[in-house]
């Protein structure tokens, strides 16, 4: 995932590895979990990839299992929570917001029934197995639909506070995770709140705004940038829905360029929903959006296809400098 430049800037900004957000994800559902009898998750073949066999080791009476059958997880992950329970329906992205979507609009949204449901191994986290199993399009999809709250955590901390965030929900909530694991990028003093950015770095030359596990590869941008002499703003940008306007106004005022980067492809994630807020606030500056372009994606390992598309300190450094200068 990390260039060794890459690894030895993490180390300059104090950053430590931490485990994968999924295995931070199964690990705070199966805390919560074992301290509420209410809480369910439901698996369609994805116990194992899902990080959930502990769980289900653990909490046999607690997990149900549907095999391949994503449209039925959603039916039954709405059934669940229409009666009572709180119910996480887990699988691949890929195949839960394409081959699901019409009973996430209908039995979870449209129903406004208390489920989360879990995209496990998004964006290309599945890397070579090509674009029939990355996970591109979930954020576009879900966003066009209404009652969905969308959180895509940066790290472990934002994983666990998403989940827990998520657990008291009152409305339908979708968590989006990837397989690497990631570097930890906050204090532990640090607030979460759904639908407020967290700033992890200030500067008014270049802001990043970011989301996934695309914020660390950002925040290192920023850092090798200081080196040069610019001061980047850093955004993790982790509630895609709702989006916190004021934070992306606020830097496209304040910034000399915004640069959104996703792992998504470029039609309507993250850097599109920024550049709306932007432009019909009158607020001009020069953008760019960096993601998967219009295209097939390159199949390989997720690191290649991020350094393929500049998802990297040094692509994004790059651009960062490029766009004003």
């Amino acid at each position: 995932m990390f260039t060794p430049a890459a690894k030895a800037m993490a180390e300059k900004l104090g950053l430590k590895m931490g485990r994968a957000n999924l295995e931070e994800f199964a690990a705070t559902l199966e805390e919560l979990a074992k301290a509420n009898p209410n809480i369910v998750a439901v698996t369609s073949d994805s116990r194992g990839s899902g990080k959930l066999a502990p769980f289900g080791k653990a909490l046999p009476k607690q997990i149900v299992e549907v095999g391949i059958a994503e449209q039925n997880l959603v039916g039954i992950t709405a059934g669940l929570a229409a009666c009572g329970k709180k119910s996480f329906g887990v699988s691949p992205s890929c195949f839960l917001t394409a081959r699901s979507l019409e009973q996430i609009k209908n039995d979870i949204c449209y129903s406004d029934v208390p489920a989360v449901l879990v995209g496990i191994s998004s964006g290309t986290s599945y890397g070579a197995l090509g674009t029939t199993h990355h996970s591109l399009h979930d954020l576009a999809v879900l966003r066009a639909i209404n009652n969905l709250t969308i959180l895509v955590p940066a790290d472990n901390f934002e994983s666990r506070q998403a989940i827990l965030a998520a657990a008291k929900a009152v409305k339908p909530v979708f968590v989006r995770f990837g397989k690497a694991a990631m570097f930890g990028l906050h204090k532990p003093e640090t607030k979460f709140e759904v639908g407020k950015a967290i700033t992890l770095r200030e500067g008014n030359d270049v802001a990043f705004i970011a989301t996934g596990e695309t914020v660390v590869h950002a925040l290192l941008a920023a850092g090798q940038l200081a080196e040069r002499g610019l001061n980047c703003r850093v955004l993790s940008m982790h509630s895609i829905k709702p989006l916190d306007a004021d934070a992306i106004l606020q830097a496209g005022r304040e910034c000399r360029a915004v640069v959104t980067v996703e792992e998504h492809m470029v039609n309507g994630g993250l850097g599109e929903a920024c550049a709306a807020v932007l432009l019909q606030a009158g607020v001009h500056v020069p953008f760019k959006i960096v993601g998967m372009p219009d295209e097939e994606t390159v199949p390989g390992a997720q690191a290649d296809i991020f350094r393929h598309y500049g998802i990297s300190m040094e692509g994004l450094s790059e651009l960062g400098e490029k766009l004003i200068r």
